[in-house]
């Protein structure tokens, strides 16, 4: 049960950091992203915390590495092919 709460945490940290990405491509997710960063930051440390006390240290750390991995990965096909229509448009990068 611990895993699986560890995975929300970082499936969760993963869609925070994508938020605070120049390149996300959800628009409900946009505009506050040093916020979204300090989210993702404290839900990647809670997720640290419950893979390391379901599997030890050494593992639950790359449990957790690869878990928020996958969940980035996933994020921009997931706004893709189920997100807005205008999900394949990003807005150009401010400087």
């Amino acid at each position: 049960m611990i895993s699986l709460l560890a995975f929300v945490f970082a499936a969760c940290s993963a869609t925070a950091w994508y938020a605070a990405s120049p390149h996300c491509r959800w628009p409900a997710l946009r505009g506050q992203p040093r916020l979204a960063r300090g989210a993702g930051a404290a839900l990647a440390l809670l997720s640290l915390l419950g893979w390391t006390s379901a599997f030890g240290i050494a593992s639950g750390l790359c449990a957790m590495l690869a878990s928020v991995m996958l969940g980035l990965i996933v994020q921009p096909w997931l706004a893709l092919f189920i997100g807005s229509p205008d999900a394949d448009v990003v807005p150009p990068e401010q400087d």
